[in-house]
C-alpha cells in the first residue's frame, strides 16, 4: 500500500463527527485566513456538493468559522465558533451553490478584510482531514499544506520564475512541487512553491525584492497547534 500514512488511517485529532467535514474544513479556514493576511471582518462561504447539503449536521459551518479565526481542528472552542464570531463582530453567511467541476467537499471563501481589501479562495477537503487549495483571487493554484508553501503574486513578465527559483537554489531549499497560473497574458500571475523543510523570513524578504513581485505569502507545513 503506497502513498498512505498514519494520518490517512487514524485520522486527525479533531472536534466533530467527520474528518472531511470538520477537521478538513477547519484547516481550509485557517489557511484561507493566512492567505488573506489581515483580520477578516466578513465572510461568505459558498458551499459546494456535500458541504452545501450537510454543513449544519456535520458541523462544517462551525469548523470553517473556527478556522477563519485561527483555531485548529482540535480546539475545544470550535463548537462555539459561530457565537464567538458574532461576539467579535465578524459577519458570516453560508450559501449552498454549484461551483462546477470540483471535489464534492469544496468551499469558496469570499472575504472582506479590516484593511478594506477583499480576497477569494477556493479549497477542498479531500479526506482524512487533508485539504487542497485550488484557486486564489481567480488564479489557479494547487497545494495541500503538507509542505511549507510560498505563494507569490506578480506581474507576468519574463524571468520572474527563474529569479525566484535561483534564490531558492542559492539557499539550498528543495522544490517539491511548483504550480504556475495567470489570469491573462502580461497581467497578474501566481506561483506556488511547495518546499521541503521550513522557510526562513530572510528568504521571503529576498523574494520580495525580485522585480515584478507584488506579494509573497508563506504557509509553513500545516501542523495542529501552530
Amino acid at each position: 500500500m503506497s502513498g498512505m500514512g498514519v494520518f490517512d488511517i487514524l485520522g486527525p485529532i479533531m472536534i466533530g463527527p467527520s474528518s472531511s467535514h470538520t477537521a478538513g474544513a477547519a484547516r481550509l479556514g485557517k489557511v484561507a485566513r493566512t492567505i488573506a493576511g489581515d483580520d477578516v471582518i466578513e465572510v461568505t462561504f459558498l458551499l459546494h456538493g456535500s458541504f452545501g447539503k450537510t454543513y449544519k449536521g456535520h458541523g462544517t459551518d462551525r469548523a470553517l468559522v473556527a478556522g477563519i479565526m485561527g483555531m485548529d481542528p482540535s480546539d475545544e472552542r470550535l463548537r462555539d465558533s459561530l457565537e464567538i464570531a458574532k461576539e467579535k463582530g465578524i459577519k458570516i453567511t453560508f450559501k449552498d451553490v454549484d461551483l462546477g467541476d470540483y471535489h464534492p467537499n469544496t468551499v469558496k471563501f469570499l472575504m472582506k478584510l479590516k484593511n478594506g481589501n477583499e480576497c477569494e479562495i477556493t479549497g477542498s477537503s479531500i479526506g482524512g482531514g487533508n485539504i487542497e487549495i485550488v484557486n486564489i483571487n481567480g488564479n489557479e493554484v494547487k497545494f495541500t499544506g503538507a509542505y511549507s508553501t510560498i505563494i507569490t503574486s506578480h506581474r507576468d513578465i519574463p524571468g520572474t520564475v527563474a529569479k525566484v527559483t535561483n534564490i531558492l537554489y542559492d539557499s539550498e531549499v528543495n522544490i517539491a512541487f511548483l504550480t504556475l497560473g495567470r489570469s491573462q497574458k502580461g497581467k497578474n500571475a501566481t506561483m506556488t512553491f511547495e518546499l521541503d523543510g521550513k522557510v526562513s523570513d530572510d528568504l521571503i524578504e529576498e523574494i520580495k525584492k525580485v522585480e515584478g513581485i507584488e506579494k509573497v505569502i508563506l504557509i509553513n507545513k500545516i501542523e495542529d497547534g501552530e
